[in-house]
């Protein structure tokens, strides 16, 4: 078991999150018992996760005295809505859930959003925990506070910065995860190591069989290290305001991705693809070398996400998409892009057409 505590300044007020890695859903349960006497438990999750986990942490929190009680909905990004979040807030509300009461997210990361933006307005706030059981929220959205709902405008337009208390990770929930959603969490990793660590970069290189065949220490390590770049990011900027913008390599190409496919392309698919168009665009610009772009690409192809845009959309659609990007400023879209690997640039300023003229001429990223 490995603690971590995430320190940082919000209006003067310090932000504590505790990181608890390696611990089991027995011994989750055990401690929220020990660390929230006297609070009620209100357990948000999604129908995959209900049936795999949500129960028996119910259970073992009811055994062990707390009054506890479980809300779902329906698996999938589409449940991301604020309708979604109405539809907590009146379970809630039925249970007469007060400020002392604690809601425990446990599942991917559309639960960890949907419930964290819950807890942040009712009541006008109340605590609430995060049992990530998915790698995408193991190694990214559990930790740094960001909690939101989707719009059809965009993804993610509606929400706010409010960190849970606590986070428990579990390496052993990983091993009822599709192989399709486990890569989905490795195009996030490979993102970290892109912008801040070229060892945690070739370390995934080094180790890729490994970790696809999700040996538990590999995959505490990158965990691990996830959470301690993340950390290191919030607390020098928890809203977002600058440097956190480090994190959304990938993510301006990648958003438009998602909502053109009506979020049937996976969130970390479709990041993979945002990383290569967006070093297509360093690599153009004369920012990123030749060399550092197949570095990248390489790296992503080994553990077989995609590199490209699906064939049946546009590049002007990708472009246009990207004009609702929460980043956008005046006509141009703010880019993070990698001068290479472990070192990121941020805020980099660049019209539509700019874009289009940057990756036109790159046949290759477009699926034939």
């Amino acid at each position: 078991m490995t603690n971590h505590k995430l320190r940082s300044t919000k209006n003067k007020v310090q932000i504590r999150v505790k990181v608890i890695i390696g611990v089991t859903l027995q011994a989750t349960a055990r401690d929220i018992v020990q660390q929230f006497p006297g609070s009620r438990c209100f357990i948000v999750t999604d129908s995959n996760v209900k049936r795999l986990y949500s129960i028996d942490l119910e259970l073992f929190l009811k055994k062990a005295g707390m009054e506890t009680h479980l809300i779902s909905f329906r698996a999938g990004e589409s449940s991301k809505t604020r309708r979604t979040k109405e539809y907590i807030e009146d379970r809630l509300l039925k249970y007469r859930a007060d400020r002392n009461s604690i809601i425990i997210a446990i599942g991917g990361g559309v639960v960890g959003d949907i419930a964290g933006f819950t807890a942040a307005t009712y009541h006008r706030g109340i605590e609430y925990i995060q049992v990530p059981t998915t790698l995408l929220a193991q190694v990214d959205s559990s930790v740094g506070g960001k909690t939101a709902v989707n719009h059809p405008l965009g993804k993610n337009l509606i929400g706010s910065f409010y960190h849970p208390v606590r986070v428990y990770i579990n390496t052993d929930t990983l091993s009822t995860l599709p192989q399709r959603q486990f890569k989905n969490g490795i195009a996030e990793i490979i993102k970290y190591g892109a912008i801040l660590d070229l060892e945690l970069f070739q370390y995934l290189d080094i180790n890729r069989q490994k970790i696809l065949n999700r040996d538990k220490s590999c995959l505490v390590h990158i965990i691990k290290r996830c959470c301690e770049l993340k950390a290191l990011v919030v607390q020098k900027d928890p809203e977002e305001k600058s440097y956190r913008r480090i994190l959304n390599f990938g993510h301006t190409i990648g958003h438009a991705v998602e909502k053109l496919s009506n979020y049937k392309v996976p969130h970390g698919f479709a990041v993979a693809i945002g990383m290569v168009g967006e070093a297509l665009i360093a690599k153009n610009l004369g920012l990123l070398s030749l060399e550092g772009f197949q570095k990248l690409q390489k790296l992503i192809l080994s553990y077989k996400l995609p590199v490209s845009i699906p064939c049946r959309f546009t590049l002007d659609e990708i472009l246009t998409a990207t004009r609702s990007d929460k980043k956008a400023k005046n006509d141009k879209i703010m880019y993070t892009l990698i001068s290479k690997i472990g070192i990121a640039k941020i805020d980099v300023p660049l019209s539509v057409n700019k874009v289009r003229k940057l990756l036109i001429k790159d046949k290759n990223f477009f699926e034939k």
